[in-house]
């Protein structure tokens, strides 16, 4: 009679101890089902409109216009009323247009073709593994705030994983739009292998200076923006 209820009994010791192992907690959350970290970076969305055209609230009737940068009605080379604020862009339609590709946006969404990036523009090619490029992108991110309305600064991260863009992003603090570039396919189209790479591209579209100089300073982008966008940044 013992040796009967044993052999009943272990049968449901067995199972009972089996369920309360492989039994996960309620609400637990497993690997393969965590929630994404939201990108750092703005959206592309409006990378095919001029700078300074978001939209905004209309202004109270008979109010006057705040100052600051407004969208450009004629040629590049036209000047605030004040005389203080963009300079005349270089003269000549020197400078090629940008590849006709198109990237993928770091946060989703559309594709971007690079022909429809309307200028003026800073674009700058970065990795995250590489050290000049990490030295250089808070200066870029700040030229986006300063430059805000006066034109557009576009990343364009290459050859990367997107956790290490996504870290660093989070990191630096960069609000700026990036693109994903992982086959280094802009590098190709112009023929550049190093990065950081920099690009000024005018409001025709077409790159006015290709930067290769390495890590650059707050000083240095609005001293490059002046020169061959015509555009007065402070430092």
């Amino acid at each position: 009679m013992k040796r009967r209820f044993a052999a009943l009994l272990v049968p449901a010791l067995l199972i009972l101890a089996g369920c309360t192992a492989t039994a996960a907690p309620e609400g637990a959350a497993t690997g393969p089902d965590r929630a994404p970290r939201p990108s750092p970076f703005a959206d592309c969305a409006t990378l095919a409109d001029p700078p300074g055209t978001a939209p905004t609230a209309p202004a109270p009737t008979g109010s006057v216009a705040p100052s600051g940068p407004a969208a450009p009605t004629g040629s590049a080379g036209a000047t605030d009323s004040g005389g203080t604020g963009s300079s005349p862009a270089p003269a000549g339609g020197g400078g090629s247009l940008l590849p006709e590709l198109v990237l993928s946006c770091f946060t989703g969404g559309a594709p971007v073709a690079l022909r429809d990036v309307r200028g003026p523009a800073v674009i700058n090619v970065w990795a995250s593994w590489c050290p000049p490029c990490r030295q250089e992108l808070p200066a870029f991110q700040r030229l986006s705030v300063r430059a805000a309305g006066q034109l557009q600064v576009i990343g364009v991260n290459s050859r990367d994983s997107r956790d290490g863009a996504q870290a660093i992003g989070e990191d630096f603090g960069i609000r700026f739009p990036v693109l994903f570039d992982q086959g280094e396919a802009l590098q190709r189209e112009l023929r550049r292998t190093a990065v950081p790479l920099t690009l000024l591209v005018d409001a025709q579209g077409r790159v006015r200076h290709t930067d290769t100089s390495g890590a650059l300073d707050d000083a240095r982008l609005a001293e490059l923006v002046r020169r061959h966008l015509g555009l007065a940044v402070p430092a």
